[in-house]
C-alpha cells in the first residue's frame, strides 16, 4: 500500500509541470486596477505593451499581457515594472496573475496594483 501511494504521488509530481503549462497568446494590452491606500481612491486603467502610466507617486509600465489560447476570457498574466516616481530602481518587476493577485503582489506602503484582464480585441 505504501509503495502504491508513493508511486501515485511521484506520477502526480512529474505530471504537474506538464498540466500547468498552457498555451497562451500575447494580448494587445491589459486592464489594471490601482488603489491609493491613504485616500482610498480606486482607478481602473488600460496599458499597451511598452506604455507607462503615472499614478500619483508611482509609474506602471506594461511589458506584456498573456491569456490562455483556449479561454480568452480566462486568466490574464501581466508582466509589469513599477517604480516610484523619479527613481530608476523598480519596486516591483514580474508577472501579476489576475486570478491570484496575492501570488505576486506589489509590496508598497501606499499603493496596490493588480491585473484584471488582458485586452483581447
Amino acid at each position: 500500500m505504501r509503495f502504491l501511494f508513493g508511486a501515485v504521488v511521484a506520477v502526480l509530481m512529474l505530471a504537474q509541470p506538464i498540466m500547468a503549462q498552457q498555451a497562451s497568446v500575447a494580448a494587445r494590452g491589459v486592464v489594471l486596477r490601482a488603489m491609493d491606500k491613504i485616500s482610498g481612491d480606486v482607478v481602473d486603467f488600460e496599458l499597451t505593451p511598452g506604455q507607462t502610466k503615472q499614478l500619483g507617486r508611482i509609474q506602471v509600465t506594461l511589458e506584456e499581457c498573456r491569456y490562455p489560447t483556449e479561454n480568452p476570457a480566462g486568466d490574464a498574466s501581466a508582466y509589469l515594472i513599477i517604480r516610484n516616481a523619479g527613481e530608476l530602481q523598480p519596486v516591483f518587476t514580474g508577472w501579476m496573475i489576475a486570478s491570484s493577485p496575492g501570488l505576486s503582489a506589489l509590496d508598497h506602503p501606499r499603493y496596490d496594483v493588480w491585473a484584471l484582464r488582458c485586452i483581447t480585441s
